[in-house]
């Protein structure tokens, strides 16, 4: 587990900086103040971005250690806008004025990247900054951010890859999950998430024109919901009679009954994201299936 390092810069709690403008403005001339004013309102935007953006990716973290990770994170950036807005207070005399620009993001993974990339250019600004002037205090609230945004980075790096090893089973222990944002997160066609004694989940992504394969669960009943993509679900009471046909779209929920012979084909142009819960569990703890044909030669093995 990654453990944030402490900051060896002070924090003034009270949000107060002991700083004078005109004593400011007697060590500098005014083209560098100017700059410096500049620095410190990017500082601003740059942390109110990420802090709108760490809110967003925190809503959707897939389990509860990411969320926490990220809610550190933002409570950095938190800290680090309320310093940022004193020092230009202090300085200038005003309020800072700025449109605070929203990062678009489509999905978990894509935020993350977003937010590691704006951690390491927030670090390499940040350093640029520091030799924009002599001044301790102003100096010191630029080197506390630059330790923040270094911190930072190495939070979301551990998060991203953490993604990209993939998803594993996490039964029969306590869970809590973002079902929406693993489901389509997850690229294999079938993956056991939780196996427990009585109940298993697993995530599938079905590819455009494949079908899950006609199959039957005797003794087991069987919920499945579409998180993304559309679908033709077919059931009846024997293989050659599939009697039952629907079409299932995002937020479906399908419910099969024990014994009864299904289908569901993808007939959308994206891979078909759902998830499924066999009670009780269907598959071996920790399966995963990269493709359809590896999952069939596995079950074949399995029967025999």
């Amino acid at each position: 587990m990654y453990y944030p390092k402490t900051y060896p810069y002070p924090y003034y709690a009270n949000g107060t900086m002991p700083i004078n403008n005109s004593d400011f403005m007697s060590r500098n001339h005014h083209g560098q103040d100017q700059q410096v004013f500049e620095a410190i309102l990017s500082g601003i935007k740059r942390e109110a971005s990420a802090i709108n953006l760490y809110s967003r990716l925190a809503n959707v973290a897939p389990n509860q250690k990411h969320q926490n990770d990220i809610l550190h994170a933002l409570e950095n950036k938190k800290a680090h806008l309320m310093q940022f807005t004193n020092l230009y207070i202090n300085l200038t005399g005003r309020q800072p004025v700025y449109q605070n620009d929203q990062v678009p993001i489509h999905g978990y993974r894509e935020g993350l990247q977003k937010a590691y990339k704006a951690e390491v250019e927030g670090y390499e600004e940040y350093q640029k900054s520091c030799l924009l002037t002599q001044h301790p205090q102003v100096r010191n609230v630029f080197l506390w951010a630059l330790t923040g945004e270094k911190e930072n980075a190495t939070r979301f790096g551990f998060l991203n890859e953490d993604v990209l090893n993939g998803l594993k089973d996490y039964g029969a222990d306590p869970f809590v999950v973002n079902i929406e944002e693993v489901t389509k997160q997850n690229k294999t066609y079938r993956t056991a998430l939780w196996t427990g004694n009585h109940l298993q989940v697993t995530l599938m992504s079905i590819n455009v024109g494949e079908d899950i394969g006609l199959e039957v669960h005797p003794t087991l009943d069987q919920f499945l919901r579409i998180e993304e993509g559309q679908g033709l679900v077919q059931m009846g009471d024997t293989r050659d009679t599939l009697d039952f046909e629907e079409r299932v779209y995002d937020d479906y929920a399908i419910l099969v009954p024990a014994g009864k012979w299904h289908n569901l084909t993808n007939t959308g142009n994206n891979p078909l994201k759902l998830y499924s819960i066999y009670a009780p569990p269907e598959h071996p703890y920790g399966t995963v299936h990269e493709t359809k044909a590896i999952a069939m030669a596995a079950e074949e093995d399995h029967h025999h």
